[in-house]
């Protein structure tokens, strides 16, 4: 078994609390599905923020969704000029029998931007 990484991202309408756990939900939900991940096989999951979330931490959606085992943290993103704002991203390390090009990344809505490498044409 190796461990791979599995990045998403999605904006936030707002900075409140149920706008960022309402689009980390949605976030983790879709890597979840794309990838018929089963969370006790997360080694750990990192959660970034651009400077402008302040209102909630991600990590808390993914408790609410049972992840209670799962090692998680939250961090501010880097405040590169010109990137996009209202921004989570979140990189999951994930104990798994697939191959690196067997992996879906998951970019939603304005963080399709980020990478439109990764996005599937029928999510366009």
């Amino acid at each position: 078994m190796r461990c791979l990484g599995i990045r998403g991202a999605i904006h936030v309408e707002s900075n409140s609390e149920a706008a960022i756990l309402a689009a980390a939900h949605q976030l983790l939900s879709e890597i979840v599905a794309q990838n018929q991940l089963d969370p006790a096989d997360l080694a750990a999951v990192t959660f970034t923020v651009t400077k402008d979330l302040t209102a909630a931490y991600p990590a808390r959606a993914a408790r609410e969704m049972g992840w209670q085992m799962v090692p998680l943290m939250c961090a501010q993103e880097m405040d590169v000029p010109g990137s996009l704002p209202a921004c989570l991203r979140v990189l999951l390390l994930w104990n798994t029998h697939k191959t690196q090009d067997q992996v879906r990344h998951v970019y939603l809505g304005r963080a399709r931007a980020l990478r439109p490498d990764l996005v599937k044409e029928e999510e366009k």
